[in-house]
């Protein structure tokens, strides 16, 4: 590369690909998925459109990355049954939030109606947190349990991303985080 075509950029593949996910996860959260762009994602993460192709295959395949790196729910279920409630509601209410869990969220709410997102949040789902919750469950009642538990904690996380739960007093909100415990608990069991 000569001086007249700029200076030229060191290769790193992870750094590239930690960017490209980076600013997936932004224009998914913001935009949802239908409404992101394989150029937009590229110019937030400085890189040809095209490296984001061959990184990652396609839009789809992009968005199945963000969601598999997101994590899933194994850490919750580490630790003894019966304090999986306690465990939970510290995490939801009490914790602080981490803005990639966030984001997350916020991609599974804008992109799940979508023809081509919504069979992939739904797998994700499936296979990052219902099968493991049911394998952890075990009985013939572990899916409706783990789904009775998916949707409390979906529906704190919610409420928390909303209006931090409306609690501005800390004994309002170890209160509810304890009925939250109590809640979840049984859910599961």
């Amino acid at each position: 590369m000569t001086q007249a075509e700029g200076p030229t950029r060191a290769r790193n593949a992870v750094a590239t690909r930690s960017a490209i996910l980076s600013a997936a996860r932004s224009r998914f959260a913001e935009e949802g998925y239908d409404a992101a762009s394989v150029r937009g994602i590229a110019g937030e993460a400085g890189v040809d459109p095209a490296l984001v192709l061959r990184y990652f295959g396609s839009k789809e395949e992009l968005l199945a990355a963000v969601l598999a790196e997101s994590g899933s729910v194994r850490d919750l279920l580490e630790g003894p049954r019966e304090d999986f409630g306690a465990r939970a509601a510290r995490m939801l209410l009490l914790d602080p939030v981490e803005d990639h869990k966030l984001a997350v969220l916020q991609i599974i709410l804008r992109s799940a109606s979508s023809a081509k997102a919504g069979p992939l949040v739904r797998r994700n789902t499936q296979e990052r947190f219902y099968e493991p919750m049911e394998a952890w469950l075990g009985g013939p009642d572990a899916p409706i349990r783990a789904r009775a538990a998916g949707a409390i904690i979906m529906g704190a996380a919610l409420s928390r991303a909303i209006d931090n739960n409306g609690l501005e007093d800390e004994a309002d909100r170890l209160g509810l985080a304890g009925r939250l415990a109590e809640t979840l608990q049984l859910a599961i069991e």
